[in-house]
């Protein structure tokens, strides 16, 4: 085998579905876990991780949660970046004149401050549930346990995510990325932390990037794509993804990663 670690996003990446990986890319994954390492590198909380990571056997591999901000080992912490509760609460400032609702994320807790459609697209396509509670309240909370969001999802309309995203980069671009998931919704994660970052922390002495093959479709996944020795778009990924990757492989529902391995590793 070429290389040591295959890489890949999740939803719109392996997920041949919303919510699920098909019985290919299941069996493929498993026909070459024993040759090469399979890490799952998602913005999606563990819990939403696990359940894929036991459909393709790998439940002994690493697992890269939250854009790179929380990694963990067989649920042993390896590393752990948070976004500052004054961070949270400067940007909830800004989104509720906006009617933007925040989906806010610390380990396998995710808090969100009413129900909606958009919420639950999520409790269907990541087999999770949140806790309703209105965001101050879970901003104070937070600050009396001392502890941060490793995910913030901002979810609004198109107009009132083109408002605020630019007032965000002006105002806390030092210390957030921020991804524009698609029109309405916006992710936010530390800024000293990527997918990238995150895969480099889980090398092994005799390891480098070169040896690395990954697989994403969206913005988040550019990074990774363009230093590892291979980066792979699927064919639903946007332009500016195909546009720096190394191979580009069929869209995500119709098995791009699986056909990618079956054919060329």
């Amino acid at each position: 085998m070429k290389y040591k670690l295959l890489c890949s996003d999740l939803d719109g990446t392996l997920l041949a579905t919303k919510s699920d990986v098909s019985a290919f890319a299941a069996s493929e994954i498993r026909r070459v876990k024993d040759a090469i390492r399979i890490i799952l590198v998602s913005a999606r909380m563990p819990k939403a991780m696990y359940y894929i990571q036991q459909d393709l056997g790998i439940l002994h591999e690493p697992l890269i949660c939250y854009n790179g901000a929380y990694i963990l080992h067989q649920k042993v912490v390896l590393a752990s970046t948070e976004i500052k509760a004054e961070h949270i609460a400067a940007i909830h400032r800004m989104a509720a004149p906006l009617a933007i609702n925040l989906g806010l994320y610390h380990k396998d807790e995710w808090y969100v401050p009413a129900d909606s459609e958009r919420v639950q697209k999520e409790i269907r396509y990541t087999k999770s549930a949140p806790v309703f509670k209105g965001t101050e309240a879970t901003i104070e909370d937070w600050k009396r346990r001392t502890i941060g969001a490793h995910k913030i999802m901002l979810m609004g309309t198109k107009e009132s995510a083109d408002q605020i995203l630019p007032q965000l980069e002006e105002t806390l671009g030092a210390y957030l990325n921020l991804y524009r998931s698609n029109d309405t919704l916006i992710e936010i994660a530390p800024k000293s932390v990527s997918k990238l970052s995150a895969i480099q922390q889980l090398l092994k002495a005799d390891e480098s990037l070169n040896d690395v093959i990954a697989f994403g479709d969206n913005y988040n996944d550019i990074e990774m794509l363009r230093h590892v020795g291979c980066g792979v778009a699927v064919g639903n990924a946007r332009d500016e993804v195909k546009a720096i990757a190394d191979h580009i492989t069929l869209n995500n529902t119709a098995d791009g990663v699986a056909h990618f391995i079956k054919t060329q590793l």
